[in-house]
């Protein structure tokens, strides 16, 4: 009798963040011509974007939605490369890696846009 191997589950908590992170990926792609790759290197392109919107002055409640999914697709990249799971605080999506610290990049992506944040350095921090 053969068994099927099992599939490793994500999360309840990783249902939205995932969603977000595809909806970045594909806009990303779609708008702007960029491939991410959920390379550790892409999230240099993903903070250079945001500088670009925030330098043309766009309003926040304009692009709250992108940042959200620059965000997720940044905590995807911090997933896959330290194993970190996505957790549901009741205020938003976070991550726990698995030495136990505890990361917002959603938030972090929204500070990039304010000019004082980068998912880039907060992707090494959260590796390293």
């Amino acid at each position: 009798m053969r068994t099927t191997p099992a599939v490793p589950t994500r999360p309840a908590a990783a249902t939205k963040p995932l969603r977000w992170a595809a909806d970045a990926v594909a806009a990303m792609r779609e708008g702007a011509g960029l491939r991410l790759d959920h390379s550790t290197q892409s999230l240099w392109r993903v903070d250079r974007t945001i500088e670009e919107i925030r330098r043309d002055g766009a309003p926040y409640a304009a692009v709250e939605t992108a940042l959200r999914g620059f965000g997720a697709y940044a905590g995807e990249v911090i997933a896959r490369h330290t194993g970190a799971e996505w957790l549901d605080s009741g205020q938003g999506p976070l991550l726990r890696t698995p030495d136990g610290r505890i990361w917002d990049p959603v938030t972090e992506a929204r500070r990039c846009f304010e000019g004082d944040g980068s998912l880039r350095l907060l992707c090494r921090d959260a590796g390293g």
